[in-house]
């Protein structure tokens, strides 16, 4: 089952800087704070910011019960693989796809 949109990811290049500009946006400090990511809990939304996202762009991540199947699911349907299912830590799980027109469709699961 789909959950809806739970997740969405910035790429940025300064990541203190953006930490700065979101904490000021969201008033509120990060509940993860590490050089590779900062991540911010706004009722049932992360907003994430990933130095390293800039392959992929802004990211919106569906929640979905079975990363796995889902993912099968899009792919049968004509979407193509960007990123397998990777483990991020903490259970969560997360994959990539780009639909025939090349947007970017995140997918993700805790465990």
């Amino acid at each position: 089952m789909n959950q809806g949109i739970t997740t969405i990811v910035y790429p940025v290049q300064n990541i203190a800087q953006a930490k700065a500009l979101y904490t000021a946006l969201l008033g509120k400090q990060p509940y993860v704070d590490q050089p590779y990511y900062v991540g911010f809990k706004v009722g049932n939304q992360d907003i994430g910011l990933d130095p390293n996202g800039h392959k992929h762009g802004a990211t919106a991540y569906y929640q979905v019960d079975d990363i796995r199947q889902t993912l099968q699911s899009l792919l049968d349907a004509g979407a193509q693989t960007v990123q397998d299912v990777q483990d991020v830590g903490g259970g969560k799980q997360i994959a990539i796809v780009k639909d025939a027109e090349g947007n970017i469709i995140g997918l993700t699961q805790n465990s």
